[in-house]
């Protein structure tokens, strides 16, 4: 298998076996859109060399839910136009047993920082702290999902047959959690704690893990799951190419393997 194409299933593949954020209640009011659960298959869609990560994943859940017998495709990742200007994109417009879904798709990193916000969903931060998990979730809710009302929107629904007041909205958010080192096997209440993936660390921390063997995925590698057969580093050549990484204010996720073969995922950070 040509390199390319191996990890482009491989990422496929963890995109694949990434849990929804929360699973029965809505947070937000924003409900998950049910995909029935299908074997994991081989992803034969297209994908450009730099094609970035979230625009990834949606190719990915379109392929996954081409599977589904059920679930027709009306239209993908367009953009609603106002004469030259862009005024928005809807991610997917679909059927599911021949009711009309608007489904909007989401991917997301995110570490917990107890000294942000006030509440649980508020400590869910990004990486580098430029985000978060609750100022996505009121995007999603303030302004991708009102976007199917825009007047602009209804002239490319009229030509699939629909009315934005007959399609449900439903979100696909999944996510890859990570938690201070101290709190790996801590349990949290208002989201889907099967998306916890591994623990970050400053970087000033990293000494205890000495003796361990290290990799740094490409970013858009980190969707897939950790891959055993590649080729590990020593600490002090990590330590080395981390240091370069978090001193440009980047926290990067990296793969950790004990001296007993255990591996682990994880984010180094620079705050």
């Amino acid at each position: 298998m040509h390199l390319n194409t191996k990890n482009i299933q491989l990422q496929y593949e963890g995109y694949f076996n990434t849990p929804p954020l929360w699973n029965g209640d809505e947070i937000f009011g924003l409900k998950q859109f049910k995909i029935g659960k299908f074997p994991t298959s081989k992803f034969e869609g297209s994908i450009f060399k730099n094609l970035r990560l979230g625009k990834r994943v949606e190719k990915f859940v379109i392929h996954e839910l081409n599977q589904h017998k059920e679930i027709k495709i009306l239209a993908e990742n367009f953009q609603i136009q106002n004469e030259k200007t862009t005024v928005g994109e809807i991610d997917c417009i679909l059927t599911t047993a021949k009711k009309p879904v608007h489904l909007e798709i989401i991917y997301k990193f995110y570490l917990y920082d107890k000294s942000v916000g006030t509440n649980e969903l508020e400590h869910w931060i990004g990486p580098n702290r430029k985000d978060s998990l609750v100022a996505k979730l009121i995007k999603l809710k303030e302004k991708q999902l009102p976007l199917l009302y825009n007047t602009y929107t209804s002239k490319f629904l009229k030509k699939l047959n629909l009315e934005a007041k007959n399609l449900q909205q439903q979100v696909c958010f999944k996510a890859q959690l990570y938690v201070p080192l101290k709190l790996i096997n801590n349990s949290f209440k208002e989201i889907n704690n099967d998306c916890i993936k591994g623990f970050y660390i400053h970087f000033n921390e990293l000494n205890q893990f000495v003796d361990c063997k290290f990799y740094i995925p490409t970013k858009i590698n980190w969707l897939q799951e950790i891959q055993t057969q590649i080729t590990w580093i020593s600490y002090a050549r990590f330590y080395a190419k981390i240091e370069e990484i978090v001193n440009q204010k980047t926290a990067p996720l990296c793969w950790l393997k004990y001296p007993n073969g255990e591996v682990q995922k994880f984010f180094v950070v620079w705050w």
